[in-house]
């Protein structure tokens, strides 16, 4: 692991987009293990967890448990999502460092993913932007534009859109805004102009890539974004991750890949690639016989792979 400063931020979402999406429910202590597995690679912002019924979504109701956990890794930045305002209350009482919320840019999405429209989601995101500032002004809330690049739902999602839904979230008081390939449908020249668009409207306010691999476009799609001034990306260890909500929407874009890409490009991400493959034991540990993706993995570090300096 290099000592200097990194030059991306990997920002990994397997313990919550991973996990959200398989059908199995891993053990709390196994999730523990894991994420201190993440962090000992040098990752140093992880998604640990959604604040959501558990109803719902069985697989997060430990949200507050893992939260705390985290919370004891110096210099981790522990983030989590939340779909509502009491999804933000129960996350800030647990201490989190930053926010996320599904912002869709496109309206049938929207409507499946958080039961509000779009204009709806802006007014709640201001909601919860006023509950931060009374309870906990240190933590960033970032508003994540899905399906950015298409929507399985209702086609074509308009880059109009996805412009005026970024100014939007900045103006409701996001900190900054993202833009999420949700439904795996984007491709690089799209990627570039769309991130360009919005870099040109809200500015450094732009937020993470959250690419998916569904057509196996996922890294040329981060690449794309990284042309264009993008510098954090959200990655899934073993590719975990989908959306629950976006039919044949598959996973996130492998950590692994991610890495190896960057630091064979002689860009640093901070993380020891040895011990970021070795954080997929305590995954398969915690859910066994769950498939996990990734070539890096698969093949191993090249002979004589000397990472970024």
């Amino acid at each position: 692991m290099s000592s200097q400063a990194p030059e991306v931020l990997i920002s990994e979402v397997g313990p919550r987009d991973g996990l959200q999406s398989v059908k199995a429910t891993m053990p709390t202590t196994d999730k523990l293990r894991w994420i201190d597995a993440l962090y000992a690679s040098g990752i140093r912002e992880i998604e640990v967890a959604s604040f959501v019924p558990a109803r719902l979504l069985p697989q997060m109701a430990d949200a507050a448990d893992v939260v705390r956990h985290a919370l004891t890794l110096p210099g981790l930045t522990v983030m989590a999502l939340v779909p509502n305002l009491r999804g933000a209350e129960a996350a800030l009482a647990a201490g989190v460092h930053k926010l996320t919320l599904p912002v869709s840019a496109s309206e049938a999405h929207s409507l499946a993913n958080v039961r509000k429209t779009r204009q709806e989601m802006v007014e709640e995101l201001a909601r919860i932007v006023r509950l931060r500032d009374e309870r906990a002004p240190g933590v960033k809330i970032e508003a994540g534009i899905s399906t950015a690049f298409g929507c399985t739902l209702q086609g074509a999602v308009a880059e109009d859109d996805v412009v005026w839904l970024a100014a939007a979230v900045i103006e409701a008081g996001a900190d900054e805004s993202g833009l999420s390939d949700t439904t795996g449908m984007a491709n690089p020249a799209q990627v570039r102009r769309l991130f360009h668009r919005v870099r040109a409207e809200i500015g450094e306010r732009t937020g993470a890539a959250h690419m998916h691999n569904t057509r196996g476009l996922g890294l040329a799609n981060c690449l794309a974004a990284y042309d264009v001034g993008v510098r954090t990306f959200d990655s899934s260890l073993g590719g975990l991750g989908g959306c629950p909500y976006a039919p044949g929407a598959s996973g996130n874009v492998v950590t692994e890949d991610l890495v190896f890409m960057f630091e064979a490009m002689g860009i640093r991400t901070g993380i020891d690639l040895n011990r970021l493959l070795a954080a997929r034991g305590p995954l398969q540990a915690g859910l066994p016989g769950e498939p996990l993706y990734g070539m890096t993995p698969e093949a191993g570090l090249p002979k004589g792979f000397v990472p970024a300096a």
